[in-house]
């Protein structure tokens, strides 16, 4: 399996205030990590490193042996980041449609296959970003980031605050996306069974560094390390 990143002693925060330190981790192509931690330590802060919107104070980052590190965010999304942040994002002036085309890039994705994903956005396709319900933001946010024809998808916490149902049909496309079209991506999340099962490697994160890394497949029968590492076994 080729690699497609790859993290050396990678420090970052917002600021003078330096949250991550000397993170370090690779991932293939095709491979789906679960980045894992409580509350507050450094999940969202490393998404937003890899998407360009931290300061980075040391460190590397290369995507398909292209230095990430030294580009601004556009130009990661051009080189293949699609990122789903925790506010999602969306123009919430704009159509569901016209959110789609106003970002879309040539490749497998476009707002049809989105659609077909999502028949709830094909529902709404003319509907404003503000006439979503929470749920059809996230999908939205999601086939925004789809339709940039990413290498990597960069997801945080994208079932927070959703309905069981909707956490279920995001949960099927999640797996569609990285498991049977084979995109590689990151997901942070705070329930870690459900994001486990989909996954093929598993990062935490404790007051900014590593403390533990595993298969995916092997964490998720120790419900004891879950316990200790993040206060749930569940």
């Amino acid at each position: 399996m080729s690699e497609l990143l790859r993290i050396e002693n990678l420090s970052a925060g917002y600021g003078e205030a330096v949250v991550l330190h000397d993170v370090a981790f690779t991932l293939g192509e095709g491979q789906t990590l679960a980045l894992l931690g409580r509350n507050g330590t450094g999940k969202t802060t490393l998404i937003n490193t890899l998407a360009g919107a931290t300061r980075q104070h040391g460190g590397s980052i290369a995507l398909s042996g292209l230095a990430l590190h030294k580009l601004a965010p556009h130009q990661r999304a051009a080189a293949g980041i699609g990122w789903v942040p925790q506010e999602r994002n969306i123009f919430k002036s704009l159509t569901v449609h016209e959110n789609l085309t106003a970002v879309e890039r040539p490749g497998k994705w476009n707002p049809q296959r989105v659609y077909e994903m999502f028949p709830r956005l094909a529902e709404r396709k003319t509907n404003l970003g503000t006439q979503l319900s929470g749920g059809e933001q996230q999908m939205l946010a999601v086939g925004r980031a789809l339709v940039l024809n990413p290498k990597l998808l960069l997801l945080d916490e994208p079932l927070e605050g959703l309905a069981p149902i909707i956490v279920e049909e995001l949960l099927r496309a999640i797996r569609r996306i990285t498991q049977d079209e084979g995109l590689a991506a990151i997901i942070v999340e705070q329930h870690p069974q459900a994001i486990l099962a989909i996954s093929d490697e598993a990062v935490v994160l404790d007051h900014g560094t590593i403390v533990h890394t595993d298969k995916a497949a092997v964490l998720r029968t120790q419900p004891e390390v879950l316990d200790r590492l993040l206060g749930v076994a569940r």
